[in-house]
């Protein structure tokens, strides 16, 4: 039978020592969490921070897009008589249960707009979700009005601008100082 050896340990070594080495870890574990909680922190406020730059950027988006977006939209045909900017919040039950940054309306079409910065894929996912409150929202009013849908971006990357058109979604771009409405050949605006 194999036995395992056991360390030696110093002989000699009293409670006190023992105790006090203890008490060194302890306080040794105490300070670590505090610089852990005071990174916590830290980090909190950098991401708060970040977050209203995002916010920032959104505003600054909005703004270069909401200038000539019903020319952009007439020249396809729309002309929309009604403009809403800045986010129109759709409410039941007093509550919010989604924001549309641009909502453009004439007799016949609802067009919300999602402005982003960079828009990315998720970005098309979840203006679907609010093209569809929308909608239902819509309906419970008796509006039978079609409810359609674009994204504007500064920077649109190739697949998000991919995605955007497969999800029956306009693209709208930056381009020089003005935006661009792209209609690609072939593309028919989903209707919700």
């Amino acid at each position: 039978m194999e036995t395992t050896a056991i360390p030696d340990y110093p002989r000699g070594v009293t409670f006190e020592q023992v105790w006090a080495t203890l008490q060194d870890v302890a306080a040794s574990q105490k300070e670590t969490d505090r610089l852990i909680k005071e990174n916590a922190e830290r980090q909190k406020k950098t991401d708060e921070q970040l977050g209203g730059l995002h916010n920032r950027f959104g505003e600054l988006a909005e703004h270069l897009v909401a200038p000539g977006i019903n020319e952009r939209f007439n020249e396809l045909g729309y002309h929309f008589d009604e403009e809403a900017t800045g986010g129109v919040k759709i409410r039941e039950n007093g509550k919010v249960k989604t924001e549309i940054d641009l909502l453009l309306q004439n007799d016949d079409t609802v067009m919300a707009v999602e402005v982003k910065a960079t828009p990315k894929v998720k970005h098309v996912e979840e203006h679907i979700k609010r093209l569809e409150i929308l909608r239902d929202h819509r309906r419970k009013k008796n509006d039978r009005r079609q409810v359609e849908g674009a994204i504007a971006g500064a920077i649109f990357g190739t697949m998000e601008k991919k995605a955007t058109v497969e999800a029956g979604l306009y693209v709208i771009e930056q381009s020089g100082d003005t935006m661009k409405i792209d209609v690609p050949d072939g593309f028919v605006p989903r209707k919700w």
